[in-house]
């Protein structure tokens, strides 16, 4: 059983930036495929980035590209979101998950419980 806490969520003017962090237990974080998801109110949960297991590759929605960076640390077991230059359309509640098998491109096993993301405008 995995178990992931995500922080770093708020209010936020157009343009500016934040960083979301997940922290999630188990004494085998390297080997995880690590994702970021979103779900704005009325709308159907959503990929924004993934990190494979070695970190090496990363995946971004086309939306997000270029604006927000995926990024591990396994030392401390947590995956960050820095995310930059952000928009209204990228309020939403983002949600961290864990795909055992490391690719970050199958099914995710585990996820947190969200942390919500206002931008103004």
């Amino acid at each position: 059983q995995v178990q992931l806490v995500e922080s770093g969520g708020g209010l936020v003017q157009a343009g500016g930036s934040l960083r979301l962090s997940c922290a999630a237990s188990g004494q085998t974080f390297s080997t995880y495929g690590l994702g970021w998801f979103r779900q704005a109110p009325g709308k159907e949960r959503e990929f924004v980035a993934a990190i494979r297991w070695s970190g090496g590759t990363t995946y971004y929605a086309g939306s997000v590209k270029g604006r927000f960076t995926i990024s591990r640390d396994n030392a401390k077991n947590t995956v960050y979101l820095q995310m930059n230059s952000l928009k209204p359309e990228d309020t939403a509640v983002y949600y961290c998950a864990v795909d055992e098998a490391g690719t970050a491109k199958g099914v995710y096993d585990y996820w947190g419980q969200g942390t919500q993301v206002t931008v103004s405008s």
